[in-house]
């Protein structure tokens, strides 16, 4: 218990000088944006009629009375997330088919029109409050596409998205991020929306400046440019936005899926993908959601590359998380609780190529990551040996970078000791907020981390090892 609260101790003695010596390189992210990669794994739910026409896209002309769950219980839908280990619920309040999910005073196509609660209704209340309850953080997805309101194609929609826009923003607490699909289709008058997103962007900041903002070129959160759940082997925070915008003028997919290594602005990727083939809830998906093992897979290609999860789980016509899609969620945090559960480098042995004054090598497996190491300033390259008290077995590697001095590392190896010296292991390319590999399982008591390549002299946050399943 003394090793442990004396290195906690060093740990923030060193964090408070640090913050004075490591120069920023590059855009590094905001403080909301730290809060954002340290969510990793949060929830997105479509709801809406689409969920009762067995639709994906809605037409905007369905009746607003097909939209009728029988045991709608947001708290049910807060609870699961909570237990999942997921960090948030991002709920699409009003879809391409333009029917709000609370009883906006812009809109003739909300739950007000629906036999829901004899249209006494709001589901965003009820989750906002849900969310507050069982500690679990809340987002909107608003489309600016609308099949439905008479005023799309107009000047005057842009007038009625922000006045929408800041209803939404106002009356439902904190949000944490705020999601905007590039879909830009026609309405009922057969017209496409020009859409003002430098004003919908200024409204955004105004009202709820703690939110990160989601979409093709971020300002905050950038897509990654497929809807896999999978990031890029080489993914950067960065992005270069000049001459790009949303939807069709979006960046190509490939450089949505890797970042700029030096792109103008911290813009991280979200991986977003579905528990089921679909996003809406459709029952003859009912067999075919994604098992535990499926999501751990997704976990590794999102989060393990430096991205975050954003899982969809629909709710069903009841308004309630089908068993299924709920099962798989727990077996999704049973592995990822089992298999991270014990650091085989924790309190190890560490010695470096170099270090800097101030930066003890030690902190580099004291199990946090904003305690960071680094060499010589000078220096672009290093290595890094880990000796374990024995040897064990393992075939699994965790990285962070300390990302809030800049994303820096661009090429690493890890080698391991075959009792005579160092052979290659496996190896990769940037590292981020959280790097995860797994190699061939060894039984050894030292391996190598050699960062090959780097923008600036690296900055190092966390080193561990785990002996996992095969995923």
């Amino acid at each position: 218990m003394k090793r442990i609260i004396i290195s906690f101790l060093l740990g923030a003695y060193c964090i408070s000088g640090q913050s004075q010596l490591v120069d920023i390189v590059g855009p590094a992210p905001t403080a909301k944006q730290m809060k954002w990669h340290e969510m990793e794994f949060y929830l997105f739910m479509h709801f809406g009629p689409n969920t009762f026409t067995d639709l994906e896209w809605g037409k905007g002309t369905e009746d607003p009375t097909v939209f009728n769950p029988t045991a709608l219980d947001c708290r049910q839908w807060a609870r699961i997330a909570r237990d999942a280990g997921a960090k948030g619920i991002i709920i699409t309040a009003k879809h391409h088919d333009g029917f709000c999910l609370w009883p906006s005073r812009y809109s003739d196509h909300t739950v007000r029109e629906s036999p829901w609660k004899n249209g006494k209704g709001n589901v965003l209340r009820e989750l906002a409050e849900a969310c507050d309850d069982y500690g679990v953080k809340f987002g909107i997805y608003i489309s600016p596409w609308d099949r439905n309101h008479p005023d799309y194609g107009t000047e005057e929609y842009n007038d009625i998205y922000v006045k929408t826009m800041r209803e939404l923003l106002r009356g439902y607490g904190d949000i944490f991020e705020l999601w905007w699909d590039g879909a830009n289709g026609e309405g009922p008058n057969g017209k496409k929306q020009e859409y003002d997103f430098p004003r919908f962007q200024r409204t955004a900041r105004r009202f709820a400046d703690e939110a990160v903002i989601f979409s093709d070129i971020g300002p905050d959160i950038r897509w990654v440019g497929n809807e896999k759940g999978i990031a890029g082997t080489t993914n950067w925070n960065l992005l270069d936005t000049a001459g790009f915008q949303r939807g069709h003028g979006a960046p190509p997919v490939d450089t949505l899926n890797r970042g700029n290594v030096n792109g103008k602005s911290w813009i991280p990727a979200e991986c977003d993908v579905s528990i089921r083939p679909g996003w809406f809830y459709h029952p003859n998906e009912d067999s075919a959601v994604k098992s535990g093992l499926d999501l751990m897979k997704l976990y590794l290609t999102s989060v393990g590359r430096g991205a975050n999860l954003l899982l969809n789980v629909p709710p069903d016509r009841r308004g309630l998380i089908h068993p299924a899609d709920s099962a798989s969620l727990m077996a999704f945090k049973e592995l990822r609780e089992s298999n991270f559960r014990t650091n085989l480098a924790q309190r190890a042995k560490v010695t470096v190529s170099s270090s800097r004054a101030g930066y003890l090598p030690a902190l580099l497996v004291d199990g946090f990551r904003f305690s960071h190491w680094a060499p010589l300033k000078t220096e672009t390259s290093c290595w890094i040996e880990i000796e374990m008290d024995q040897e064990k077995e393992f075939n699994t590697i965790m990285l962070q970078e300390y990302i809030e001095a800049g994303q820096r590392i661009e090429e690493f190896t890890v080698e391991v000791w075959d009792d005579t010296k160092f052979v290659p292991l496996t190896s990769g390319t940037t590292v981020g907020y959280k790097r995860i590999l797994q190699f061939p399982r060894q039984t050894a008591g030292k391996i190598r981390v050699n960062i090959v390549k780097s923008k600036a002299s690296p900055v190092i946050g966390e080193i561990q090892l785990f002996n996992c399943d095969e995923f």
